[in-house]
């Protein structure tokens, strides 16, 4: 082979080679390149997987979260109440004719779930532009607080709802409620009561309500939003109306302290109106709490003044110490431990007994509770319900005050109204078991048929005894400090008290508290109606005394409340054959 031969030779063993190794190299990197996508594909895999896990272990997470919310219960907190509660219902109130005195309306309230709040001091900007009055800081500390509940405002109306829910708040709600309306405001505050934030009763009426058994029943969530029976009372709406007029000018016009009146069917021991002023709009009782919430009627204890000698006379009657026809010396004051005893209408002379019940006398009075004794005046007194609390429906009542030692002192300023006090209600109660037959019936706010009252009266007095007192109401009434109240066809009687009150332990007869006990009509009494005004500054024809002040207030009540209670006048010549019998 010559040289050039295998030179080719070699040179395409080279190429050969060389094509070999380029072979050789190309799979070597194909074989990279694969492994490199694999390790690729897997990483993507693994990423994926990732991710797929991180998703899934934050869906678990919140859904766990979500679970724990659901079964959790909120935090307790002295607003929030259990949604049973919020929805209970109350009965309508009714006067004995039917009239709304109280009733339910539904209502929302609004609250916040902080929690979900999302900036806090923007939600409370915004809440301010439609609750102008709210506390700023206050609902920044509730919506910023870490609870899950906060009650912001409780019973809004329609309009304030629409316009939050425009404002279109996270984490802000509404909870429909009941709010308690009572449709005459003031007008038998007292009687009426009040219910709280969370409908409970917290006075008059309503709290009876709930002394009966409907609190106990909320408080174990067995009460619901059904509407409940109504509860009918003893009241008459338009004598009611009268009454809380009549007193609220008396107060006003007379400058007085405060005024109450009562109006009482002697029969049934009803109460068919009864007003003490200054009150308050039960819809808005927080108004009225300084000075309005308290019911002078039955939870204020006066000193009764001379309405109390009615009762002393009628235990000296009813003993049979003394009679009508009596007289007693009172020509001089009574000098007693280091006290002058003197008759404001002194009249210098021997007084028979109606003419001691029409001048007032304390000279007089004085002189038969002598006769009578103080173991009979502390039993009578007893016996007419003026020493002990007074049993009736309203919670608000006060137990009367009397000396811890009866003296003789004690025994005489009592005869006449001072050193026992009891409350206006109860002394009117009492006056009426005086004109009734002698019969003491308990007040109540109720409906009650005679045949009712029977069952609950208690004999007191002699029936004899009642018309010896019903003669004196009915003199009084004609010829002594009650003629004022005398309203021609009506026969109204009465007894007058004016009390001078305690300053710094003494007796100040410039402040006075002045009360009149009438009844009518007196041929058969049917009502009393007891009225009292508490330090009055001035009264009709400038008198400060019970004839200018408290004896207008029943005599106005009387004129108006007459007809509506079905008292026909009667001008005819009834009384006089009382008189002449005397």
């Amino acid at each position: 082979m010559s040289f050039l031969s295998r030179m080719m030779l070699l040179k395409s063993k080279a190429h050969l080679s060389a094509d070999v190794r380029r072979a050789s190299s190309s799979r070597n990197r194909s074989r990279v390149s694969d492994n490199a996508a694999k390790r690729k594909a897997d990483m993507a895999r693994r990423r994926v997987g990732l991710l797929m896990f991180g998703f899934a272990a934050v869906y678990l997470v919140i859904g766990g979260r979500l679970m724990q919310y659901g079964y959790a219960h909120p935090e307790n907190t002295s607003s929030i109440i259990p949604p049973d509660r919020l929805m209970a219902a109350r009965p309508d109130i009714l006067d004995r004719n039917g009239q709304v005195l109280a009733t339910d309306i539904r209502t929302v309230s609004l609250f916040a779930e902080p929690h979900k709040i999302v900036d806090a001091d923007e939600a409370v900007e915004k809440l301010a532009t439609v609750l102008p009055d709210v506390d700023a800081r206050d609902m920044y500390r509730k919506l910023s607080s870490k609870s899950h509940f906060q009650w912001l405002r409780r019973q809004l109306t329609p309009k304030q709802q629409s316009q939050i829910l425009a404002l279109g708040i996270p984490g802000i709600g509404f909870r429909p409620e009941i709010r308690r309306f009572y449709p005459g405001g003031s007008t038998a505050a007292h009687i009426v009561g009040f219910v709280n934030i969370d409908n409970r009763g917290m006075a008059g009426m309503e709290k009876y309500i709930d002394n009966q058994g409907l609190a106990e029943l909320a408080d174990l969530g067995m009460t619901s939003n059904a509407r409940l029976e109504p509860v009918k009372l003893s009241i008459d709406l338009r004598v009611q109306n009268i009454v809380h007029d009549v007193v609220a000018n008396a107060q006003v016009n007379f400058k007085g302290k405060s005024a109450g009146a009562v109006v009482l069917d002697v029969e049934t021991g009803e109460v068919l109106g009864m007003a003490s002023y200054p009150d308050f709009d039960p819809n808005k009782p927080e108004e009225g709490a300084k000075d309005g919430w308290l019911n002078r009627m039955s939870n204020g204890t006066f000193e009764m003044g001379s309405t109390f000698k009615s009762f002393t006379l009628a235990m000296g009657l009813d003993t049979g110490r003394i009679k009508l026809s009596d007289s007693f010396d009172a020509r001089y004051p009574i000098k007693i431990g280091g006290f002058t005893i003197k008759d404001f209408h002194g009249q210098s002379r021997f007084l028979t007994v109606p003419d001691i019940f029409k001048y007032s006398s304390n000279i007089g009075t004085a002189k038969i509770i002598d006769v009578v004794g103080i173991p009979e005046q502390k039993e009578y007194l007893t016996r007419l319900g003026l020493l002990t609390k007074m049993k009736t429906e309203l919670p608000e009542v006060k137990m009367p005050s009397q000396p811890r030692e009866w003296k003789k002192i004690n025994s005489i300023t009592i005869s006449f109204g001072h050193g026992v006090a009891t409350t206006p209600l109860q002394t009117a109660v009492a006056g009426a078991a005086l004109v009734n037959g002698g019969r003491l019936i308990e007040p109540t706010f109720l409906p009650r048929t005679i045949e009712q009252a029977d069952e609950v009266a208690e004999a007191v007095l002699k029936p004899t005894t009642s018309a010896d007192m019903r003669y004196l109401f009915d003199y009084n009434g004609k010829f002594g400090s009650g003629r004022g109240a005398r309203i021609p066809g009506f026969d109204v009687g009465g007894k007058t008290g004016t009390a001078d009150k305690v300053v710094n332990g003494r007796y100040d007869s410039k402040l006075n508290f002045n009360a009149f006990l009438g009844a009518f009509p007196m041929g058969k009494p049917r009502y009393v109606v007891l009225s009292f005004i508490d330090e009055p500054l001035t009264g009709e024809q400038g008198g400060t005394i019970s004839a200018y002040t408290a004896l207008p207030i029943v005599r106005d009540i009387i004129r108006r409340t007459a007809p509506i209670l079905g008292v026909e006048p009667d001008f005819g010549s009834l009384g006089k054959d009382m008189l002449v019998s005397y």
